[in-house]
């Protein structure tokens, strides 16, 4: 007999995972009291952060500041004047090109390059042989026609005589009257050629036609020239006086017309590039007949004399036109500042402090500007430094002396810091 089949042994359960242990009291506590920490720590740090930007320090120019140390400048009643500034461009009353009027050789130039001329100077001269010689001709001619001319009007004051003793027949008569009539339009055709033999001859002299300044020599004596040439020999500019041309905003053209109807002479200088030096002054001249419409300007003309030839044809210069002059109180321009409601300047108290105050602005110049409202004649404003400032900021004048610095206790600016700096360890 077969043995019998052993069974299988039966399988072993598996052993389940022990359960997580709950975290014991002690390390919950400490898990809390270090997210109580950081929360301390992140709120301690940003309560520093905002206390030191709103403490003022001393030298760092901080809004209120003590140390911020700014421009000033006091309120003063003073006439100010009411102008217009433009780019002007300097145009000459007369720009004339020298054009030889006859041909032929040029035989001498009696000028120099860039020299001041006076009006009929003789500058130049062309050949005037062949001309002289035609002059000549047309004389002989007129001579000779003149002659023919008397010798008719002879014969027919005898033709007339031998018509009132009736020996003649009048139809003689009526000939010679006629032929007399034709001599005399002969004469005056002589005459005119004669003189215009004559004009020719004088163009050979080329003479400067205004007064004014020769600009660079084109023909050089030796070379023929023809009449009327494109080039000419030479340029006149008139200096003297000349003309400055700039754009007026058609917005002032109620003004300029106002005062030119009062009769009221309206000064004008021409300046520098820099605006720091007056290159002459002058008076205004005219203004043109209509208003240009892509730049809504109105060009205006002023006249200057020029004595000292400071101003040079086309040179750009800066123009200022005095319209009138009116009484206010002034301050400096950088004293005006600009805010959501409006115009404002900070005025400075007798304790050092700012105060914010608007003002209503007048009229203005490059460097002043009239305030109409809010303002007194002896305030003190600022002028630099206003973009450190708020309403109530201590300040510092140019002159004043420093603020004490952090190292003088919890008085200074500083002194909860600087105590806690200087406080010494506690004893071992």
């Amino acid at each position: 007999m077969s043995s019998p089949t052993p069974e299988p042994a039966a399988t072993a359960p598996l052993a389940e995972p022990p359960a997580p242990r709950p975290p014991s009291r002690r390390r919950r506590w400490l898990g809390s009291l270090a997210a109580l920490l950081l929360v301390l720590a992140l709120g301690g740090g940003a309560w520093y952060l905002i206390k030191r930007s709103g403490e003022p320090v001393a030298g760092r120019g901080g809004f209120g500041a003590p140390g911020s140390t700014v421009g000033h400048a006091v309120a003063r009643r003073a006439e100010l004047p009411v102008t217009i500034d433009a780019l002007g461009t300097v145009t000459p009353l007369a720009t004339i090109t020298l054009k030889p009027q006859v041909g032929g050789v040029l035989t001498e130039v009696l000028y120099t390059e860039g020299q001041t001329v006076t009006k009929g100077q003789l500058l130049a001269r062309i050949d005037p042989r062949p001309y002289e010689q035609a002059l000549m001709q047309a004389q002989g001619t007129r001579v000779r026609d003149e002659a023919q001319l008397e010798a008719a009007r002879v014969t027919l004051a005898r033709y007339r005589t031998l018509l009132t003793q009736d020996s003649i027949a009048r139809q003689d008569v009526d000939t010679q009257a006629a032929l007399v009539k034709q001599l005399e339009g002969t004469v005056v055709t002589d005459r005119a050629a004669e003189a215009a033999a004559r004009l020719n001859v004088e163009y050979t002299r080329i003479t400067a036609p205004v007064a004014g300044k020769i600009g660079l020599r084109t023909v050089d004596p030796g070379n023929t020239v023809t009449a009327n040439a494109s080039t000419g020999i030479a340029v006149i500019t008139q200096m003297n006086p000349i003309d400055v041309q700039f754009a007026v905003p058609q917005d002032r053209l109620p003004d300029i017309q106002a005062q030119l109807a009062k009769g009221v002479a309206l000064p004008v200088k021409a300046l520098d590039r820099t605006r720091s030096t007056t290159l002459d002054t002058g008076g205004f001249s005219t203004l043109d007949n209509v208003v240009d419409t892509s730049t809504g300007t109105i060009k205006g003309k002023a006249r200057f004399a020029n004595a000292q030839t400071t101003l040079f044809p086309s040179q750009f210069v800066n123009v200022q036109m005095t319209l009138r002059t009116l009484s206010a109180i002034v301050v400096p321009v950088t004293a005006v500042r600009t805010g959501p409601t409006g115009s404002y300047v900070y005025v400075i108290n007798e304790d050092r402090t700012v105060t914010m105050r608007p003002v209503k602005r007048g009229e203005s110049t490059v460097e002043l500007a009239a305030i109409t409202e809010g303002l007194e004649p002896g305030e003190k404003v600022v002028t630099e430094g206003g973009d450190r400032l708020k309403d109530g900021a201590q300040v510092l004048l140019q002159g004043d002396k420093p603020a004490a610095g952090p190292r003088q206790g919890a008085s200074g600016p500083r002194g909860p810091r600087g105590e806690g700096r200087r406080r010494q360890a506690p004893p071992q």
